[in-house]
């Protein structure tokens, strides 16, 4: 069988298989990416990003596809991911573009840290009340690169997760993308603290970063507030959102966070 070398790296605890393109070569079915990304019987992740040469002016070109094997337009912590594996197999690198179907991403390394500049967030809708499995819910929503619900909370303790993020991603309302839903809980005047159901891995993850920046945007919009926005996640880690914000638009968002190798390795497809 063919073997595929790989490096699994995390941004904040969301965790991802990172693969090199460049040649062109490398053509994975969706079987074979949700096998890479099983914890039982593959390397385990939330999803594979593939480096590839680019096709519009920018430095690389990144594809990301979460765990059920179906592709994204963009992820927030797989994109600083991204940014350091990039460096080093082909660096060094203090700043690269690369782009996505949610735009071209720019990243700058600081150490093991990568600040991101995210494509302009669209479609806000606030106050939405949407009755997933009978369950009235008062939410927001915002594509931050991809599609987002954010419902604020008093304590994101105790919340089902699993079952209220599942109800509310296949809602009608978000039909047919879905959306990845966000619980919010105000930690402070520009601090707070989220946990997220994700599409596509079809569960609660340690942390998502397009999540992070919606959750951020939506917080700024509805208690008028300017970043930066301290954003803690279900990993333990904080991240920060900064932006420009003119009434309900914003610009200049940017993404700072860790990115992480944890190993390198073969695996026969």
């Amino acid at each position: 069988m063919p073997k595929l070398r790989f490096t699994k790296m995390n941004g904040a605890g969301n965790d991802f298989v990172l693969l090199d393109n460049r040649l062109g070569d490398l053509r994975l079915e969706r079987a074979a990416i949700a096998r890479l990304c099983d914890r039982h019987r593959g390397i385990g992740a939330d999803g594979v990003l593939v480096l590839e040469r680019p096709a519009n002016g920018a430095d690389f070109r990144m594809r990301y596809y979460n765990a059920d094997g179906g592709e994204a337009e963009m992820c927030g912590n797989g994109a600083r991911c991204f940014a350091r594996f990039a460096d080093r197999i082909a660096g060094p690198l203090e700043r690269l573009s690369f782009e996505t179907p949610a735009g071209v991403i720019a990243a700058v390394l600081e150490g093991a840290g990568v600040t991101l500049q995210m494509s302009d967030p669209k479609d806000l809708e606030l106050g939405l009340r949407i009755s997933p499995g009978g369950q009235a819910v008062r939410c927001h929503y915002i594509d931050s690169g991809v599609p987002h619900v954010v419902v604020p909370v008093d304590a994101i303790e105790n919340v089902k997760v699993r079952e209220l993020g599942s109800a509310i991603r296949h809602d009608p309302r978000f039909s047919p993308r879905g959306a990845n839903v966000n619980f919010l809980e105000r930690r402070g005047e520009r601090a707070i603290a989220i946990r997220t159901y994700e599409r596509g891995v079809e569960d609660e993850t340690l942390a998502c970063g397009t999540g992070v920046v919606a959750s951020a945007l939506i917080f700024s919009a509805t208690e008028n507030i300017d970043g930066p926005v301290e954003v803690l996640v279900r990993g333990g880690d904080e991240l920060q959102v900064g932006f420009a914000r003119e009434g309900e638009c914003f610009t200049n968002v940017t993404l700072s966070g860790p990115a992480d190798f944890a190993f390198e390795g073969t695996v026969e497809l």
